[in-house]
């Protein structure tokens, strides 16, 4: 007989700062619904130098970790596209902080915005066949494409951390998934810059492609149509490009059912718009937004689209279970949301170039107004100096 496995807890960090989009828009010159409504983006998370992808996911983790849960890890699988070293695993690193037992797997993934949902798909495997087992599974960005550049109003950051387990509170993975790789140069970072590449038309368009030959492939392998799901999540670069994917696939549904999609993909874009592009983690705030703000009912079907540039997409799905509102905290998060500070755009514009410089000398950065439980308090001897309250 098969076990249920799927995603126990979800937690999310970012950090208390934030920049009006309007504010952006009007310093660069442009009308404040470019961003507002033709991006799709309200506010956008501000990332000090004492937060990076490690102290995100630490305390986004922090919000789902109890000494038992600890105890319980196997392996800890970490999806980022901001890697703080080219050999060493930001995993090892979120292993030690969070006090996981040595005895425990610790790996990093990249392929873009994907890293996240592969280290999901692995997870569940993994506990298919050790069903006493949980996996810590992360997705930590910090998106960066430069000051006044076009990508400027897509940048964000911030953590999810699941746990994948048996008999999960959340959300039961499907078995079933379609994935499609190719190469791509929609989207790329070489390994000598700090701010990604892209070509923002051409992503889009691969995007869109991308999700219409997953979820063809999805239909042909389960017979299932659109009249079998209740919502859909998409990764979210920037919440228009999800909407422009649930469009594409509305005609198959009927009128009852598109509203009901429709309202289903506004709650799972609020939280994102608020915070901005979170890369791997995207996927999965949308699907927190949606579990928050939407109106879920135990056993409801959800369709998954992942994306990562470069490039790479999967659909796959899972359906609701009677205890899902017990997985997150909610209050918590509301709080982490409204109590963010709004920082000026000259503000925002020093903290983006007070980020560690790339030249590996002792940095003592200033931490007196970092409240959160984990941060970055420096760099002595080439190595970051990571600190818990």
């Amino acid at each position: 007989m098969s076990i249920s496995v799927g995603i126990d807890k979800i937690g999310f960090y970012t950090p208390g700062l934030y920049l009006d989009m309007a504010e952006l828009a009007t310093a660069r010159g442009e009308d404040p619904n470019k961003y507002l409504i033709g991006i799709g983006q309200s506010r956008q998370a501000v990332i000090p130098p004492t937060q990076d992808t490690v102290t995100m996911a630490a305390n986004a983790a922090r919000q789902i970790l109890t000494p038992a849960f600890k105890a319980d890890i196997a392996m800890v699988l970490f999806g980022t596209e901001s890697g703080i070293d080219n050999s060493k695993a930001t995993a090892v690193y979120l292993a030690h902080l969070l006090g996981l037992s040595s005895q425990t797997r610790a790996i990093e993934l990249k392929q873009a915005c994907y890293g996240a949902t592969a280290g999901l798909q692995l997870a569940a495997d993994y506990v298919r066949v050790h069903p006493a087992a949980k996996v810590l599974v992360i997705g930590a960005d910090v998106a960066r494409y430069g000051l006044r550049t076009a990508g400027e109003v897509t940048q964000g950051g911030g953590a999810v951390a699941m746990i994948v387990a048996a008999n999960p509170q959340i959300l039961a993975l499907e078995s079933e998934s379609a994935y499609h790789t190719e190469d791509v140069m929609d989207f790329w970072r070489p390994t000598y810059r700090t701010e990604a590449l892209v070509d923002g038309k051409y992503s889009t368009n691969v995007y869109l492609d991308f999700f219409k030959t997953v979820w063809h492939d999805y239909q042909q392998q389960t017979h299932r149509t659109i009249a079998d799901f209740d919502a859909f999540v998409f990764h979210l670069p920037f919440t228009k490009m999800g909407r422009k994917g649930l469009r594409q696939i509305l005609p198959e549904a009927q009128p009852e059912q598109q509203e009901t999609l429709k309202a289903a993909f506004e709650a799972s874009q609020e939280d994102n718009r608020n915070v901005g592009n979170l890369y791997t983690g995207s996927l999965y705030l949308s699907f927190l937004s949606l579990l928050r703000h939407g109106q879920l009912a135990v056993g409801n079907r959800i369709g998954f689209f992942s994306y990562g540039s470069g490039a790479e997409g999967e659909f796959f799905s899972g359906r609701i279970q009677p205890d899902f509102r017990k997985g997150f905290d909610d209050a918590a998060l509301t709080r982490l949301l409204a109590q963010r500070q709004r920082v000026s755009v000259a503000e925002y514009e020093t903290i983006y170039r007070s980020q560690l410089s790339d030249d590996g000398r002792d940095t003592q950065l200033a931490i007196g107004e970092e409240t959160a439980s984990y941060y970055l308090a420096g760099r002595q001897n080439q190595q970051r100096q990571y600190r818990q309250r």
